[in-house]
């Protein structure tokens, strides 16, 4: 229990300590083992409460996307993420990030990319979909630094919103 009051912690703290973030990225995911003062364990035991994080989020999506249109979320869903453990996602994404080049991705797109390669998908598709998410990412990031966050969120709400009606 101590222990894991302790990994909800650093949780906390790193989480509290990225104002001006949209996502975890390679920077962060390194900067963990510097927060729990380089200690395997609790090393481990982050990342993977982080992983499963974003794995029950997907969960509670697809059920509840499942509630209205099944065959939608079965096929929004139709899962590569889930083709590794948590231990081998961890793996993957330390190798990924041991490239600098890619610590811009954020950590989701990098769980996406370490089960490609898993997977063994073809490295053209692989590349690509690095290049997109460098690209959209660093986008995203030159928009919020042209302009105000809360503009930017309200013209992409108004935008899906015209989409609807």
């Amino acid at each position: 229990m101590r222990k894991l009051f302790f990994v909800f912690f650093i949780l906390v703290t790193v989480g509290l300590s990225q104002q001006h973030r949209l996502f975890w990225d390679g920077g962060d995911w390194k900067r963990i083992e510097r927060k729990v003062d380089h200690n395997p364990e609790l090393i481990y035991q982050v990342k993977a409460a982080y992983i499963n994080g974003i794995m029950d989020a997907r969960l509670y999506d697809y059920l509840q996307t499942w509630n209205v249109a099944p065959q939608l979320a079965d096929s929004l869903f139709a899962d590569i993420t889930d083709y590794m453990s948590t231990k081998e996602l961890v793996r993957a994404v330390d190798f990924f990030y041991e490239d600098a080049y890619n610590l811009t991705i954020p950590l989701p797109s990098a769980l996406i990319i370490a089960t490609m390669y898993a997977e063994r998908m073809p490295m053209n598709m692989i590349d690509e979909y690095i290049k997109q998410s460098r690209f959209w990412i660093n986008g995203l990031y030159m928009q919020l630094d042209e302009r105000d966050g809360s503009d930017l969120l309200n013209e992409k709400l108004e935008k899906h919103r015209a989409k609807g009606n």
